[in-house]
């Protein structure tokens, strides 16, 4: 009896497994993880980042038990590599922005018109996106440029977010004269408020299809973790956030 006893006492005082997430998830992961501990009384560390930062780290064996990745691909690595349980499941699918800030010098549309006629005459000098070597969210702001024909044009005006949190740091809080991030982020009022946004043309950029996975050694917690985000509580905050949901589209 007194064996249970230290036995539960113990896995109470465990700390919570931790788990990787894209930084594009920030809030919307945020409360998915308090209504989780709300409805099972269990908790998970999350960390946010770049989603290439993470697959670097967890191919050098850093500690976590899940991986919410902002591009599907790098799960198949981690999975190719024998790192992960299975091939994951796809979580949802990202949308990018326009965003500027209050007091900008160009209004945001979804052709990039008037960005295109303030970088033309100077009147953007600074402008925000995630690094796009390993941010997912910072590939889709490069080829959504190219595809306006302003990544040549806007090239010596960036400034680059180590993730796409980041970026949108940088864009809100008028460090930068705009930028482009996620729409989840921008749905957040603590980004949001702080200017205007416009949803970018899917077609602008390869999608942002994000995958998510257990890795070896998941424990029951981040087991639970991983279905209770599958769950409708937890898709209906997704939904919130702007994502395309697996079974539903644009």
């Amino acid at each position: 009896m007194l064996g249970a006893s230290m036995s539960n006492l113990k896995a109470q005082q465990s700390p919570p497994p931790n788990v990787a997430a894209a930084a594009d998830l920030k809030f919307a992961l945020d409360e998915v993880g308090a209504a989780f501990t709300r409805d099972t009384g269990k908790t998970v560390a999350l960390t946010y980042g770049s989603s290439g930062n993470f697959l670097r780290q967890i191919q050098q064996g850093a500690p976590f038990q899940m991986f919410l990745s902002a591009d599907e691909g790098f799960v198949r690595q981690l999975a190719d590599a024998g790192k992960t349980i299975d091939g994951g499941t796809l979580y949802a699918i990202g949308r990018i922005v326009l965003f500027a800030p209050k007091n900008a010098p160009f209004k945001v549309d979804p052709e990039l018109k008037d960005f295109r006629a303030a970088l033309a005459d100077g009147r953007v000098q600074k402008f925000a996106i995630a690094n796009p070597e390993h941010a997912p969210y910072g590939v889709a702001a490069e080829q959504a440029l190219r595809s306006r024909g302003l990544w040549d044009a806007v090239q010596p005006k960036l400034v680059m977010g180590e993730n796409v949190a980041q970026a949108a740091q940088f864009a809100s809080s008028g460090s930068t004269q705009g930028g482009i991030f996620a729409y989840s982020l921008a749905l957040s009022q603590h980004v949001g408020d702080l200017g205007t946004f416009v949803l970018l043309p899917a077609e602008s950029h390869e999608p942002l299809r994000q995958r998510m996975v257990l890795l070896k050694g998941a424990d029951e917690t981040t087991r639970a973790f991983y279905a209770y985000v599958q769950k409708p509580a937890a898709r209906a905050i997704f939904r919130k956030y702007g994502f395309v949901l697996p079974g539903e589209g644009s």
